[in-house]
């Protein structure tokens, strides 16, 4: 499966767009739509056509995750496919596989197990993040097909 143009609406949404790097919450260095790859402070501003194509770039990675079912066992719809892509794209791929295998053994973990544990991942250095809330409860309305 591939993200969807809604996916990819819901990550540009929460990772804004910012043509010179920045620093962000976790305090690293950004640009674009939360291409973090190479960035430093140093990093020349970019364009917004740039930026669209270093997210597209960053994405394919974490489609392959999605997709791969070491770390995704469940059947997916396209919602919840693009749900997951937005947050293993925020939260990385340990974070994807602890929501949708731990404690799995096949037929125990379901797609209403995930949608029901997506919203914990809301920690900044432990620390609550209301902008990761945020993210959170729209990737489970996503998820659940609710938008």
């Amino acid at each position: 499966m591939e993200i969807s143009q809604k996916g990819l609406d819901l990550i540009k949404e929460f990772e804004g767009l910012s043509l010179k790097p920045y620093k962000c919450v976790a305090g690293v260095w950004t640009i674009g739509y939360g291409h973090t790859k190479g960035v430093s402070e140093n990093t020349s501003a970019i364009t917004e056509q740039q930026a669209e194509q270093l997210l597209r770039d960053d994405i394919r990675y974490f489609e392959r995750l999605v997709n791969d079912k070491n770390y995704v066992p469940q059947r997916l719809n396209q919602n919840q496919f693009d749900a997951l892509v937005s947050f293993a794209f925020n939260l990385g791929g340990g974070n994807l596989k602890e929501l949708c295998t731990a404690n799995y053994k096949p037929g125990k973990k379901t797609v209403t197990h995930i949608a029901n544990e997506i919203t914990l991942y809301n920690k900044v250095n432990k620390k609550y993040c209301q902008g990761l809330a945020n993210r959170r409860e729209k990737e489970k309305l996503l998820f659940e097909g609710k938008i």
